[in-house]
């Protein structure tokens, strides 16, 4: 059996000790098999850059943040748009899962990353999945590979921005990843003590947030962290276009440096914007993420043995399982706004912004 492997869109911890999980199955109980590494996700496949793996490419990754692969991010509706000879990418990307001659193709990534895997399903390809994101906004699975690990890593810069936000009495935002969904600041928001909690899914309202900051600051508080989404939006924001709501913002992406002026200006305290970006992508899986990876890895060679195309792995209730790629493409695991952990978060007295 020839099996074909790419990681595809933002690079997440993890990633290395899903691709030695699965290798490690594959090469202890398929016989015969080959592991083909494609380079740079999707774009490899496109391209026909890959490789021929042997054991030994394995040895030592377990712990090792990034790829050994490479990724790169391929959107998805640029898939079947065609070239000037009339090409698609995914007509290439189907010639040269031929011309590789493979039996299988195992992809792990993100959203985007499953939404060009069931494409390719559709198309007759077999195709296994593993979900990869931060984000933790997969349908269908409780927890993504790559998710705990950010969350121990901004949960930590909280910690840190703590002890210099009490010194100095100011006002802090804490900017997270998380462009659609709030699970890592809702997460690291409340494992890092935050006293107000801003994400994708509870616009906001300014004024409320410097309610609350004034509130805390009354109450004899120094200071106050404000764990924030990148996604995050004011209620106002949250009913304009994307090219709307950028402009309003001056052109910045997010709008946490427009909330971190507005509430120095009306809550007459110093603040500042502190943003982690990348650093919660990078650096070595946690254990617990080491051990998730290779369960999926290996669950996922364990599909591939069987003959199980067409699938994605899954984690439920603490049980590893898989879904149909068509089911879980295209839809979004989001925080719902009644859930149980935000309403905990409430009830210790973590603000939302949304308050009344």
């Amino acid at each position: 059996m020839k099996i074909g492997i790419l990681t595809s869109g933002g690079d997440c911890p993890g990633l290395n000790a899903v691709i030695r999980g699965f290798a490690k199955y594959v090469f202890n109980n398929i016989k015969d098999a080959e592991l083909i590494g494609i380079t740079e996700g999707y774009l490899g496949l496109i391209e026909k850059e890959a490789r021929k793996m042997q054991p030994s490419d394995f040895s030592g990754i377990l712990n090792v943040g990034g790829t050994i692969l490479g990724t790169k991010r391929t959107p998805f509706k640029k898939m079947t748009e065609e070239d000037q000879n009339g090409r698609s990418r995914l007509d290439l990307m189907k010639k040269n899962y031929k011309a590789l001659g493979l039996d299988v193709l195992v992809t792990l990534g993100g959203a985007g990353t499953h939404k060009t895997a069931a494409l390719l399903s559709s198309e007759g390809l077999n195709v296994v999945g593993i979900p990869k994101t931060i984000d933790n906004d997969i349908w269908g699975t409780d927890v993504t590979f790559g998710f705990h690990s950010a969350v121990d890593i901004a949960t930590e810069c909280i910690d840190r921005i703590h002890t210099t936000a009490a010194s100095h009495g100011r006002t802090m935002l804490i900017e997270l990843m998380g462009n659609k969904v709030g699970w890592l600041t809702l997460y690291a928001g409340v494992a890092g003590g935050a006293d107000i909690i801003l994400i994708p899914e509870i616009p906001y309202n300014p004024d409320t947030v410097v309610k609350m900051v004034k509130r805390r600051l009354d109450s004899g508080k120094a200071f106050n962290i404000i764990a924030i989404a990148e996604g995050a939006m004011s209620k106002a924001e949250a009913k304009m276009k994307k090219t709307e709501r950028l402009e309003y913002r001056g052109g910045r992406a997010t709008g946490t440096e427009m909330l971190a002026k507005y509430i120095e200006e009306n809550a007459e305290v110093e603040t500042r914007v502190v943003v982690p970006g990348h650093l919660q992508r990078g650096g070595a899986p946690s254990p617990y993420d080491r051990f998730l990876s290779t369960e999926m890895g290996s669950f996922a060679g364990e599909l591939v043995k069987r003959g199980n195309f067409g699938v994605t792995v899954a984690m439920r209730d603490n049980h590893v399982t898989y879904n149909k790629l068509s089911d879980i493409a295209g839809k979004t695991k989001s925080v719902p706004e009644n859930d149980q952990r935000v309403a905990m978060a409430r009830a210790i007295g973590i603000y939302f912004g949304d308050e009344a």
